[in-house]
């Protein structure tokens, strides 16, 4: 039967995602910033909250644990190295630990990159990867906490993951980060048409959340940091991935699209 998946927007571009494992009824809500979307989809669903699942302690991910947990009488998971920065947390999970959601499973993967403590939970029998803020589509997160060595070696676990795995990242930056990797993979016909595909998605409204890892593959810059066709765009034939990855990082925190 599988999950159940749905997505609440928040703030101006967070999504929110609640899952529920169909057999069992049991649901859990991914990185809740706002408290009432979640009731409001909890509402509309008939669902009942039995766990917040968080990727790591920004406050747009973790600012609704409590209000959540009084609500309802949740519990709340997150990585036990951020054990004192998540609200709430009661399940400490490591790298390589099993989530159980009813008969739904999820594997925690250790990402830090974003932060120290950033973890990930990948649903390997659904097909689908909750990366929170280190993998976005055609980008990923800044590095507000650890070095580029760091965040490389995170990502290059998540790359190699099954091709079809949906990646439901945690904000709508879609966007913003195709006209980036336009700029320093220009001659990627794969990019120039799924940059296409989210402007006319965006323009109606829709969320361009999720895609498949072999999309990201084929057209997130920050994925292909090992790939010739990069180095060159970069003047960087001779650098190491990592390099060129913190180099596409560091032109990425000042791009701003025209």
């Amino acid at each position: 039967m599988g999950l159940s998946i749905v997505r609440v927007p928040a703030y101006t571009d967070n999504y929110i995602w609640l899952l529920n494992d169909v057999e069992s009824g049991k649901t859990a809500v991914v990185d809740p910033g706002q408290t009432q979307p979640v009731l409001d989809a909890l509402h509309e669903n008939g669902w009942q909250l039995d766990w917040v699942i968080n990727t790591h302690h920004h406050w747009d991910h973790t600012g609704a644990n409590l209000e959540l947990q009084n609500a309802t009488g949740c519990k709340v998971a997150g990585a036990a190295a951020d054990l004192h920065r998540i609200p709430g947390m009661e399940l400490a999970l490591n790298d390589g630990d099993t989530f159980h959601l009813g008969s739904s499973e999820a594997k925690v993967l250790f990402t830090p990159g974003h932060t120290t403590g950033h973890i990930c939970f990948w649903f390997a029998k659904d097909g689908c990867l909750f990366s929170g803020d280190t993998l976005f589509l055609m980008g990923c997160g800044k590095l507000m906490e650890c070095d580029a060595a760091t965040m490389w070696t995170s990502l290059s676990r998540l790359m190699a993951l099954p091709p079809d795995t949906q990646i439901y990242c945690a904000h709508e930056y879609t966007l913003a980060n195709a006209h980036f990797a336009c700029t320093v993979d220009p001659h990627n016909t794969a990019l120039q048409m799924r940059l296409s595909q989210a402007q006319e998605r965006r323009s109606r409204g829709e969320a361009t959340v999720p895609a498949s890892l072999q999309e990201e593959l084929a057209t997130n810059p920050f994925l292909r940091a090992a790939e010739a066709d990069i180095a060159r765009q970069l003047d960087l034939a001779r650098a190491s991935p990592v390099e060129i990855f913190a180099e596409l990082r560091r032109r990425k925190d000042y791009f701003q699209a025209t």
